[in-house]
């Protein structure tokens, strides 16, 4: 309760966070939890299930609705609270406390409740010790919801468990330890507290993506709620670039559970369809997400998870999307050759239907490209002029909504940055430099990553017109001009390597030590790994 009020306290006047909703969070469980738990109750007292959903609950803590006596009488019971303390008027239409659960005293007809394990009535000393246990359990919701068994009045845990046996098996909500830790660092992300991507978030974040790896493989939801998965999983498109890293991760893997477990029963093969379709997006995503933190293996798990669910619903474009934007892993992190690789895979899957991942890929290779060229690969150059016309022939038939999404679509100044990018690696540093140029009057003042890097290239683009100091310099600037949550590991990674191509070009100059001083400041990013340095000739 206490953690509840402080939650409320400190997220009401920022977030506008209810004390309904702050009951809930204190807890670390979703709203389909706590569905759960109100219809295991209705279940015990005989009732018929009630119509409660999760996008009504949503509406209560949300302040859009009011819960009904009923209702509120049975979240109540869920939260062990009094009306007042959700936020709703008192006193409950039962006339009694819930601060304890029903039956710890005596059952229904009178006689002592019997728990599993004990030989019979509860004698005053083992009620003391009961009533203790049952007092130092505050996490009691974290999993599953413990509620008295109509019949016996023994108790039992309830989750989704359907089938004959249903009334006989102790069951459980399955919440898993992944959502706990997510919740728990997007609170203190909340807060305004420093978080860490230390060694239990990365591992609970991959088991996440184990958990849906295993549930695409093995798989009920209506349309309403896909259409509202939707929705949600193209707003994460449009926040890609102006949220932090690590709070957009959270954000993502949250919802990434709640379909993880939509997922976990079969469906209907149209409903099916379109979950797998929300876990590809959700899961590249990730993968794009990872790309910015820097951890390149977390990344390419990502993609992969993200390849099977794709692979479920038999889009080519989705596949051909998904594939692309696993380009962009070797091409930060990896070997330009893997790159071009997967970039012209893409475009075979992407065929010649003009979309997304068919303008996007002939950018990727024309990218990858470049970067060989740089490393001396003598013919790569004509192949990336002639890569860059084929993009910017399909990207002049994409839709206005193709061309709007940072993350799910391919826009105007992604597709500019990309040529800008190319053209500063083919020597090319005045067009290039004009380019990315007119590339950053497209970018909005909140797209952090993309404009950045295009800062950096422009930083090279004075590197190889000859002016070392005022490439660093631009370099530095675009590094501390960034707020410190947004300076994720991609762009301290490409900083360094315009440090260490203007030291393999001029040595060792005054500018680079305050330049590498710049960057000493923290990231977000993993402390498992240290950006390799990259040596002159591998130079992006």
């Amino acid at each position: 309760m206490e953690i509840a009020a402080e939650i409320h306290d400190q997220c009401g006047p920022l977030f506008g966070t209810s004390r309904v909703k702050a009951h809930r969070l204190s807890h670390g469980v979703a709203l389909s939890d706590i569905v759960a738990q109100v219809r295991a109750l209705y279940e015990v007292d005989g009732k018929p299930c009630p119509r409660l959903g999760e996008t009504l609950l949503s509406a209560y803590e949300s302040g859009y609705k009011r819960p009904g006596p009923e209702y509120l009488h049975y979240l109540c019971s869920v939260y062990r609270v009094e009306p007042d303390e959700l936020g709703f008027q008192s006193p409950c239409i039962c006339g009694r406390g819930h601060a304890t659960r029903p039956g710890d005293a005596a059952g229904a007809n009178g006689r002592a409740v019997v728990r599993p394990g004990e030989a019979g009535p509860a004698r005053p000393a083992d009620r003391m010790t009961a009533d203790r246990r049952v007092a130092e359990e505050p996490a009691t919701l974290v999993g599953s919801v413990v509620v008295p068994r109509p019949d016996d009045r023994q108790w039992m845990s309830v989750n989704e468990m359907r089938g004959r046996d249903r009334a006989e098996a102790p069951i459980s909500v399955d919440v898993g330890e992944e959502d706990i830790v997510l919740r728990r660092t997007l609170l203190q992300l909340l807060a305004g507290a420093g978080v860490a991507l230390d060694g239990q978030f990365l591992g609970a974040v991959d088991n996440l993506r184990r958990k849906m790896d295993d549930t695409l493989v093995s798989a009920t939801v209506s349309p309403t709620m896909l259409d509202q998965w939707e929705e949600t999983t193209l707003g994460y498109g449009q926040q890609y670039q102006a949220t932090p890293s690590l709070r957009m991760l959270c954000d993502v893997l949250l919802d990434f559970s709640e379909v993880r477990r939509m997922c976990d029963k079969r469906q209907p093969v149209e409903l099916q369809e379109r979950l797998c379709r929300i876990a590809a997006q959700l899961s590249g995503l990730s993968g794009l997400i990872m790309i910015n933190l820097g951890d390149h293996r977390l990344a390419r798990s990502f993609f992969r998870t993200a390849r099977t669910a794709a692979d479920e619903t038999g889009d080519r474009q989705l596949r051909a999307w998904v594939t692309v934007r696993e380009a962009l892993v070797p091409m930060y992190y990896g070997d330009p050759r893997e790159a071009l690789h997967l970039a012209r895979k893409a475009q075979d899957l992407a065929g010649r239907t003009p979309g997304v991942a068919a303008a996007m890929a002939p950018a990727v290779e024309a990218r990858a490209l470049g970067q060989l060229a740089l490393r001396g690969r003598s013919d790569a150059a004509p192949s990336a002029r002639r890569a860059l016309v084929r993009g910017r022939s399909v990207f002049d038939q994409l839709s206005k909504t193709q061309t709007s999404d940072l993350a799910f679509g391919f826009t105007d100044r992604q597709m500019a940055f990309y040529e800008g990018d190319t053209f500063t690696n083919l020597g090319d540093h005045q067009h290039g430099d004009q380019v990315l140029s007119h590339a950053l009057t497209l970018y909005s003042a909140t797209d952090w990553v993309d404009m950045t890097l295009v800062r950096l290239d422009r930083a090279s683009c004075k590197l190889h017109a000859g002016h070392p100091e005022a490439a660093l310099n631009a370099g530095r600037d675009a590094i501390l001009e960034l707020p410190s949550e947004h300076r994720s590991d991609i762009l301290v990674h490409r900083a360094r390597q315009l440090g260490a191509a203007v030291n393999a070009k001029h040595g060792e100059i005054a500018a680079l030590s305050d330049f590498y001083e710049s960057l000493a400041a923290p990231s977000v990013r993993s402390p498992t790994k240290e950006s390799p340095a990259v040596p002159p000739s591998e130079q992006v």
